[in-house]
C-alpha cells in the first residue's frame, strides 16, 4: 500500500467501502496473527508524572489530582490475580514518575519473573538508557513507547520536554530494540493541528520501525489541561478525533505491518461503550487490555476523562472481555502472546 492509497482511505467515508477496507484488515489479521485475542492485564502503578503534556490528566502541574504509588505487595497481588485469571502478560504503567526509583522498580521485574510466567511489559515513559537496559536484564520483555505523531512541530506542542531532557522518542525506540525489547509505540488520532497527511505519515512509520506493538486511539484531551479548556483552532484538513477515523487507523496498521499486536484500545471504550471494542477487533485488532488496577486507584489515574470500567474489578473485567470477545466468534489467547513480527524477524535472520 503506497502513501496515495493511504491518504485515499483516511479520506474515504463511504460505509460500503469502509466496510470492504475493514474486511480486508480482518482477514490479513486473521492469516497473519490469527483468530486469538490475547489479553494483556493493566496495572497502572503510579499517578505521579513529571511531564507536562498539555492534554493529559498526569501532568504534573494538575494540583486537583489525588496522586498514588502502588505498594510493592498491591503490585503482586494484582500479577497474581493476572496468572488466576489466565492472562500470559502484565502491562505495568505509569506516569514519568522519577519517585519510582531504577533499584527499586529492577527488584519488581525480578520478582514478577522469579514468580510468575507472565510477559512483562513496561509503559513508563521515557527513562535514561542506562535504566531501561537494567530493566531488560532483570526480565522485561516489552516496552510501550507512543510517539503520539510523527509530525515534530505537533509532537513538541503537546509533548513540552523536560527540563535538560530532550525528548527523541523515535531513536529510544530504535534503543530499545538493540536492547532486546518487543517494541511498541503508536499514535492518538484527532490531535489539534493534525492533518491526513500527517496520519499517514504515521502509518508509513509504524512500517519502517517495524513494531512489535501498535496503539491507535482518538485523542481525548482532559478538560483541566490548556487543551481541555480551549477549543482546537480550525485547521486544513484536520483528521478528526472519531471512532470511525480510528478505525481506519487500526485497520490501515494492520495491512502495512501485518503481523503486529494491535489492541483494541480503552479510549475507543471509552467514547464507544457499546461497541468501540468490538468494532477495532473487527478490523484487525487482536489484543484486549482489561485493568487489573484496584479499583480504589482507578479514578485517580485519570489520563482522560470518562475512562471505560473505573468501577468495575478485575474479575467482572475479565468476565466481560471473555464474553464480548468469543461473541465475536475469537477466542481467547493462551500463552505469552509474543509478537509474530518478532519471530518472523528471528526466521529471517536464521
Amino acid at each position: 500500500m503506497n502513501r496515495q492509497e493511504i491518504v485515499a482511505w483516511l479520506e474515504e467515508t463511504a460505509d460500503s467501502r469502509l466496510a470492504e477496507l475493514f474486511h480486508r484488515a480482518d482477514e490479513v489479521r486473521a492469516s497473519c496473527v490469527g483468530d486469538e485475542v490475547h489479553l494483556r492485564g493493566l496495572i497502572e502503578i503510579s499517578s505521579h508524572c513529571e511531564r507536562q503534556c498539555t492534554y493529559c490528566g498526569l501532568r504534573r502541574d494538575r494540583r486537583a489530582l489525588s496522586r498514588y504509588r502502588l505498594s510493592d505487595e498491591e503490585i503482586f497481588d494484582c500479577a497474581r490475580l493476572a496468572v488466576n485469571l489466565g492472562y500470559g502478560t502484565v502491562v505495568l504503567q505509569s506516569g514519568e514518575d522519577d519517585g519510582q526509583t531504577a533499584d527499586w522498580l529492577t527488584g519488581i521485574i525480578r520478582r514478577l519473573r522469579a514468580t510468575t510466567p507472565l510477559a512483562i511489559t513496561l509503559s513508563l515513559g521515557e527513562r535514561p538508557d542506562d535504566e531501561l537496559v537494567a530493566f531488560r536484564e532483570a526480565g522485561a520483555d516489552r516496552y510501550l513507547l507512543r510517539f503520539e505523531t510523527s509530525d515534530p512541530d505537533l509532537y513538541r506542542r503537546i509533548h513540552p520536554d523536560r527540563p535538560g531532557r530532550r525528548s527523541d522518542r523515535l531513536s529510544l525506540l530504535r534503543r530499545l530494540r538493540d536492547w532486546g525489547y518487543e517494541i511498541g509505540s503508536g499514535v492518538m488520532v484527532g490531535i489539534p493541528g493534525q492533518t491526513i497527511d500527517s496520519l499517514a505519515s504515521d502509518l508509513e512509520l509504524f512500517r519502517t520501525l517495524d513494531l512489535d506493538m501498535i496503539g491507535v486511539g482518538p485523542f481525548l484531551a482532559h478538560p483541566d489541561t490548556p487543551l481541555g479548556v480551549r477549543a482546537a483552532r480550525s485547521e486544513p484538513r484536520q483528521a478528526e478525533s472519531s471512532e470511525q477515523m480510528t478505525l481506519k487507523m487500526v485497520a490501515l496498521a494492520r495491512l502495512v505491518c501485518p503481523r503486529a499486536n494491535i489492541p483494541s484500545t480503552t479510549a475507543l471504550a471509552t467514547i464507544d461503550p457499546t461497541g468501540g471494542r468490538e468494532a477495532a477487533l473487527l478490523c484487525g485488532a487482536n489484543v484486549w487490555m482489561p485493568n487489573l488496577t484496584p479499583v480504589q486507584y482507578r479514578e485517580s489515574y485519570e489520563i482522560y476523562p470518562g475512562k471505560a470500567c473505573v468501577h468495575d474489578d478485575a474479575q467482572r473485567c475479565a468476565r466481560c472481555a471473555a464474553g464480548r470477545i468469543r461473541s465475536l466468534g475469537r477466542r481467547i489467547g493462551v500463552g505469552r502472546g509474543d509478537s509474530p513480527a518478532l519471530r518472523a524477524r528471528r526466521e529471517g535472520a536464521t
